[in-house]
């Protein structure tokens, strides 16, 4: 897996996730008055879609999962190809259509928010690149205070792109219990930095292969988490519904084959440790998060599910 640092030093990855509380705040103070505007003036949607690539559209899947369950909006992920190669034209002219895009100038991306803009729909660009098309071509644009990431894989951005997302629609839901846990995260965010996960390695790297599970908003975190193994570690990492797991994955879950499962305190969190719990019966072994990482409730459960 890959080290935290070289013998020259910290990789940039690792530089970037230790910024990653520092860019958050940064969010919250710099982009929020931006947001809440943006806000006011999406006013109540009928509906919300999504267009994305990559760690943007696990980004998009996480604020699928919020939309639905805090907001009761339903949240369409778009096909960017269906515009710019299909030339396909969704009707979009009653929907908030958010478009994630680090670096704002992706064809695909520009293509659809372009579409959408012509039927009338509102859209909102969430980006690192304050300048870029994707900004220029929006309704709507917000920075998402990253600062430069000069990793392959997206760390901080990745997080700012959830957080812009989340502070969008807890504005438009008039949420303020979400508005208030969003900026006590900065702090959560450096405890999950400050614990040594080194635990896991071990297991993962022998075997090569892993299954990263989820649910709800946690099934966009393990995409995320599985990409993350595939680039940076060159280990085979797939992504599942702790529900879907166990109609036909499970099959080849034996010998110790390792299981991370990515439990959220939240309603699905039970059903998770089941499935987990299924696994390890069969063979696999279910990684353990840091003993401090996780609230007392959370960590009985996940004691409970390693093998």
């Amino acid at each position: 897996m890959t080290d935290a640092a070289t013998p020259s030093g910290p990789t940039h990855m690792r530089r970037e996730i230790e910024e990653i509380p520092d860019a958050a705040r940064r969010l919250l103070e710099q982009g929020h008055p931006r947001i809440r505007e943006i806000a006011r003036r999406a006013g109540t949607p009928v509906f919300l879609a999504s267009v994305a690539r990559g760690s943007s559209d696990h980004a998009a899947m996480f604020l699928k999962y919020a939309a639905e369950i805090y907001l009761g909006l339903a949240m369409a992920s778009l096909g960017p190809s269906v515009s710019s190669v299909y030339n396909g034209r969704v009707k979009l002219g009653q929907a908030v259509v958010i478009a994630i895009s680090q670096s704002g100038a992706s064809p695909d991306i520009l293509s659809v928010v372009k579409s959408a803009a012509e039927q009338g729909a509102f859209t909102v660009g969430l980006t690192n690149t304050a300048e870029s098309r994707l900004a220029e071509l929006s309704g709507a644009a917000v920075d998402i205070c990253a600062g430069p990431e000069k990793s392959v894989a997206a760390t901080k951005t990745f997080v700012n792109s959830v957080l812009a997302g989340l502070l969008l629609l807890a504005e438009i839901g008039g949420d303020q219990a979400l508005l208030n846990a969003l900026e006590r995260l900065p702090d959560h965010l450096e405890n999950a930095i400050d614990q040594n996960w080194q635990a896991l390695a071990g297991p993962i790297e022998n075997r090569g292969s892993l299954y990263v599970v989820g649910r709800g908003p946690g099934l966009a975190v393990a995409h995320e988490a599985a990409l993350k193994f595939k680039e940076t570690c060159q280990i085979h990492a797939e992504a599942y519904s702790s529900a879907e797991v166990m109609h036909g994955p499970i099959s080849i879950v034996e010998n110790g084959y390792p299981i991370l499962a990515l439990g959220v305190r939240d309603a699905a969190e039970e059903s998770l440790a089941q499935s987990a719990d299924r696994m390890a019966e069969q063979g696999g072994r279910s990684l353990p998060p840091p003993a401090r990482f996780c609230a007392p409730k959370s960590c009985r459960s996940r004691r409970r599910i390693i093998r």
